[in-house]
């Protein structure tokens, strides 16, 4: 039977405090006060829907890839360019995997789950990555309710986790809010029409047509995770289609907010701690009519790594206060950078991207054949001085290797979009070095010796063609976020 055979989730560092928002604009609307509790995650400035989407699928692929993979996001960066293909040359995947983009509604994510499993017959494995980085007006209700995170499903019909016994759409043009193809921003209808005449006539129905087709009583379900900004919306579906009551997942409000496309498979990440063995879990996914998919739990949930994987997206968390940082990385005003910033975009050189690929977007280096040297980059000669062998670079993959500090600075004289800017030499155990931008990082927190990590984030936007180029970075090894 097909089913969810791994789940990894990826929430950015930062959490922005409501406390913070709510503080710049209470002077005009005094009665965001009762909305000043918990956190939203919030993007560093290079990360985006790609980057986190890279994240998350890291912790579920292994050695043996996925023959396909959906990418589900309302926010992805390129409108006419796979960004499917990004992530997948990402994590070094095979250039036969088939590959699709999913968007256009908040359910992309549940949608790209439902095509994946309905292809099981067709893949052995699908990957399957739902992921949102939503821009907000300052001062709506979106900046307040929104987050963002990716969330990465493994597809599979071996050693499942949680079993899929049905599923069911419900395609209707109900239309809670939009984004024109030309606008940056969602225009949002009123929330008790939303209630009354969406969630309460659409979803209950739609619910139960899918219980139905599983043979499963829905005083049986016990996890029911139905994303909703509106007080009580899930609870109330939960009523009308007789699930009991404490079944109904949290939102995750206070920790992350919701993640758009991947808040359903982000609230299913989050709930996985408290299912047990043949629990049946209902997840919803709403946006012009609703998906539903109706799972049961295996006995290899119990002790399986990814039982913990919102804990661990969650562990490192840092509080971030500064709501004009948030709007500065978000580009939501016009900042004054300085004139170091004041450099013309350079073109990308599109028949290097492409003959480098590997190495640019995958992390790609090489090893000798000959003494077994690793570099990056992949050079015609060894950098073994006792070598120097011609031609006998094979690819080697660094995207995984660990690493440490050898040399680092905090500079405040280069323009960096958070100062200062951190860079410096790292070393890879199993050789090879180069130099590289640090992330995530506090002034004083790295040092030589520090372990790193390798991850895909922004390197630099043409803003004059609208092309986001991408490269690897380096943050100081945690321990959980892998």
């Amino acid at each position: 039977m097909a089913g969810v055979t791994a789940i990894g989730t990826y929430v950015p560092r930062l959490r922005l405090l409501r406390a913070a928002i709510v503080e710049a604009h209470k002077w005009a609307d005094p009665g965001l006060a009762g909305k000043a509790r918990g956190a939203r995650s919030m993007c560093n400035w290079d990360e985006d829907a790609i980057t986190m989407a890279v994240e998350a699928a890291r912790q579920v692929v292994g050695e043996r890839p996925p023959e396909a993979l959906y990418l589900a996001s309302t926010t992805a960066p390129f409108a006419d360019r796979q960004n499917a293909g990004i992530v997948s040359t990402a994590l070094n995947l095979p250039e036969g995997l088939a590959t699709l983009d999913i968007g256009a509604s908040q359910r992309a994510g549940t949608g790209a789950l439902i095509q994946a499993l309905a292809a099981s017959a067709t893949y052995s494995s699908s990957l399957v990555v739902a992921t949102d980085h939503r821009r907000t007006k300052a001062a709506s209700s979106g900046e307040l309710n929104y987050g963002d995170g990716a969330v990465a499903v493994l597809v599979g019909n071996d050693d499942t986790l949680l079993d899929c016994l049905a599923t069911h759409t419900a395609s209707v043009d109900f239309i809670d809010h939009f984004r024109g193809a030309a606008e940056a921003f969602d225009y949002d209808w009123e929330e008790r029409w939303i209630r009354d005449e969406g969630i309460a006539r659409i979803i209950p129905p739609a619910v139960g047509r899918a219980l139905e087709k599983a043979g499963v009583a829905a005083a049986d379900v016990a996890h029911f995770i139905m994303p909703c900004t509106i007080r009580g919306g899930a609870a109330m579906v939960a009523s009308q289609v007789g699930v009991p009551g404490d079944a109904v997942a949290d939102n995750l409000a206070e920790e992350v907010g919701e993640t758009g496309a991947a808040h359903p498979l982000m609230m299913l990440s989050a709930r996985l701690p408290e299912v047990s063995a043949d629990d049946i879990v209902v997840v919803v996914g709403v946006g012009q009519g609703c998906d539903v998919l109706v799972l049961r739990a295996t006995q290899a949930l119990q002790q399986h790594p990814h039982r913990a994987t919102f804990a661990h997206a969650c562990a490192h968390r840092v509080e971030e206060t500064n709501y004009q940082k948030f709007l500065a990385f978000n580009d939501l005003i016009t900042l004054e950078r300085g004139m170091r910033a004041e450099r013309d975009d350079y073109k990308t050189a599109l028949t290097v991207n492409y003959r480098k690929r590997d190495m640019l977007t995958g992390l790609v280096g090489g090893r000798c054949s000959t003494c077994g040297t690793q570099q990056f980059p992949r050079t015609d000669v060894c950098v073994n001085p006792q070598c120097r062998a011609t031609h006998t670079q094979e690819p080697q993959p660094f995207r995984e290797a660990k690493a440490s500090i050898l040399t680092w600075s905090a500079d405040y004289l280069t323009y960096t979009a958070d100062p200062p800017s951190h860079y410096g030499m790292i070393s890879f155990a199993e050789g090879g070095r180069f130099m590289t931008d640090f992330t995530d990082v506090a002034v004083g927190e790295i040092d030589v010796g520090m372990p790193v990590r390798m991850v895909f984030r922004v390197k630099s936007f043409d803003r004059s063609r609208g092309f986001v180029r991408y490269f690897w970075k380096a943050v100081p090894e945690r321990g959980e976020e892998r």
